[in-house]
């Protein structure tokens, strides 16, 4: 494929994913992510995955996308903007972590990379891929910091200048040959205003591109009972946990998307601590959809 070919689909691509909403895309050479191999052996072998032994399959896949698309050539990143125009009030309410508020993005984004992926193919004929939003072993951030999107800050979060990280990740890994972007600089300097806020420091423990608060490890990951020790600890969070990003500088210029399916659902907005007991002991985003 000719440079200009390149170009133009690679723009093509871009030009696409802005009008089906996702706030930027940047697009990496598919490869083995050499740098993240000994990070993530030396993350399983410590069992900083806690209890989430999903993380120990597939330790290959996770390193290199051709393994799961034979043949790929580039791997597509996606940010979507989350950050609700409505919040869930802490002085009263329980709070759920703002990636949770509105619809399953799983399901949301998904559909939205498969039209991309259809509009793309209507222009430029068929192509081998497969689309991803959390759904598979895709070291997401990896390639996002790879694709140039942003870059891995102290908290494990994706970190965008001029968005902050309130955002869902998606990809599309294919056999197209594009112009690839190029990753950009870290951020954070000396700030730790995110390992400060974070009750229990767990920043420390879970560190490997996909870190969790233990906020979000206990209520969303354990399958287990929560331990006593944690009881009067967790505030009123039972759904994940936003502190660390509610604290970063960059989060300043996060801007709410107005799009309906993001927004918290009314009777969610209504929930107040008396209502606990209605809740069941965990939660997940299928939960929370029933409950409403």
């Amino acid at each position: 494929m000719k440079p200009s070919q390149k170009e133009a689909i690679s723009q093509k691509i871009k030009t696409f994913a802005e009008a089906l909403g996702f706030m930027a895309c940047g697009i990496s050479k598919a490869g083995f992510l050499e740098d993240a191999a000994p990070r993530l052996e030396e993350y399983l072998k410590n069992n900083r995955h806690g209890e989430m032994r999903y993380m120990e399959n597939y330790f290959d896949k996770r390193l290199d996308p051709t393994l799961l698309v034979p043949g790929a050539k580039s791997v597509i990143s996606f940010l979507y903007n989350y950050y609700p125009e409505e919040k869930i009030d802490a002085q009263n309410g329980f709070q759920i972590a703002k990636y949770a508020y509105g619809l399953d993005y799983h399901d949301v984004l998904k559909e939205k990379l498969r039209t991309l992926v259809v509009m793309l193919e209507e222009e430029i004929g068929a192509f081998e891929h497969r689309v991803f939003v959390d759904s598979a072993p895709v070291l997401e951030r990896a390639w996002a910091e790879r694709a140039g999107l942003g870059w891995i800050g102290k908290n494990g979060n994706l970190l965008a200048k001029k968005s902050g990280s309130f955002f869902f990740l998606g990809e599309i890994i294919c056999d197209l040959e594009l112009i690839y972007d190029h990753p950009t600089t870290d951020h954070c300097g000396n700030c730790r205003k995110c390992i400060d806020a974070c009750p229990h420091r767990p920043l420390l423990l879970l560190r490997f591109w996909m870190v969790l608060s233990v906020f979000s490890y206990l209520t969303i990951e354990l399958k287990n009972e929560i331990s006593t020790e944690f009881t009067g600890k967790m505030g009123d969070w039972i759904f994940g946990c936003d502190i660390c990003q509610d604290v970063c500088p960059w989060n300043r210029f996060s801007v709410s998307n107005p799009a309906s399916w993001l927004q918290p659902h009314p009777k969610l907005l209504e929930l107040n601590k008396k209502d606990g007991k209605t809740l069941p002991k965990k939660l997940s985003l299928k939960s929370l959809e029933k409950i409403l």
